[in-house]
């Protein structure tokens, strides 16, 4: 008989939800870090390239152990490893482009393969792409897969609408703004389905993002020449206060039920292990 993706959850290990509720400060943070991960790769690829390259792969590989490592979603841990697949997703789109000699235009729908065929297999696995189901290890990897796969697109299109169709960062910002909006007009009116509509509105986020930070940091297309160091300070500082702001939220909202777990879960206990005495 064939296993359905029921019964392959069930036989994975169950988590607590591991991802945030999508609310405004969701898209802010994601907005922030989207930007703040480009500024920083190209800070970091200015100082020394391998340098960044250590600091970027190494960097990922703890933040996603850390992430997989917790029971439930934790705002330090989650928004650490969003931070970190900005960045390494900013340098991988950035040196497969100068390493390859490969035009935005040709990887820009390269990586848009990659992130379907990341979507179909994680479909075809689990029966859904929601990320309110994200609570096994096999969603979670899925999950953060298709997280790298679009920063790494959003990398490439924002390149390519700036750079290489030469229509300048601020151009690209206003563009990208109003690709943005279709998925949050059409889900606001029920005209698109929900998952389509967030990661529609994850993977353009990407190159929003970034966009805004090169307008403010790059010397060159439009940009203000604050230099990605600047920027990336004032991103980080932003970015800190505001997942400071949101993990005291959290522990605030989950102490309530933390308490009433501590009253409630010997009675259950109770009630449970009675009839098998009886038994």
């Amino acid at each position: 008989m064939t296993e359905t993706p029921s019964r392959r959850r069930t036989a994975s290990k169950t988590l607590l939800v591991k991802v945030p509720e999508i609310t405004l400060i969701f898209w802010v943070l994601k907005l922030l870090t989207t930007g703040m991960g480009e500024a920083m790769s190209d800070f970091l690829g200015q100082q020394s390239v391998p340098l960044a390259g250590v600091v970027g792969f190494f960097g990922l590989v703890l933040a996603l152990w850390l992430q997989l490592r917790q029971p439930r979603y934790n705002p330090a841990y989650y928004w650490f490893a969003v931070m970190m697949v900005a960045i390494f997703g900013t340098m991988a789109a950035d040196a497969i482009h100068d390493g390859t000699g490969l035009g935005y235009s040709v990887t820009t729908p390269a990586f848009a393969v990659i992130v379907a065929a990341i979507f179909a297999l994680w479909y075809r696995s689990e029966g859904t792409l929601s990320i309110h189901s994200i609570d096994t290890r096999r969603r979670e990897s899925f999950y953060w897969a298709a997280v790298l796969g679009t920063f790494a697109l959003g990398t490439a299109a924002g390149d390519l609408t700036a750079y290489q169709l030469n229509l300048g960062l601020w151009t690209s910002v206003l563009l990208f703004g109003a690709i943005i909006a279709i998925p949050a007009i059409a889900w606001s009116r029920r005209l698109m389905n929900p998952i389509l509509a967030f990661w529609f509105a994850y993977i353009v986020t990407r190159p929003l993002g970034a966009s805004f930070a090169d307008g403010f940091s790059k010397p060159t297309n439009g940009g203000l020449n604050l230099g990605d160091g600047t920027v990336s300070a004032i991103a980080l500082v932003v970015f800190i206060a505001l997942v400071a702001y949101v993990w005291r939220r959290e522990r605030g909202d989950r102490a309530p039920a933390t308490t009433q777990h501590r009253h409630h879960v010997p009675h259950l206990e109770v009630i449970d292990v009675q009839p098998a005495a009886a038994d």
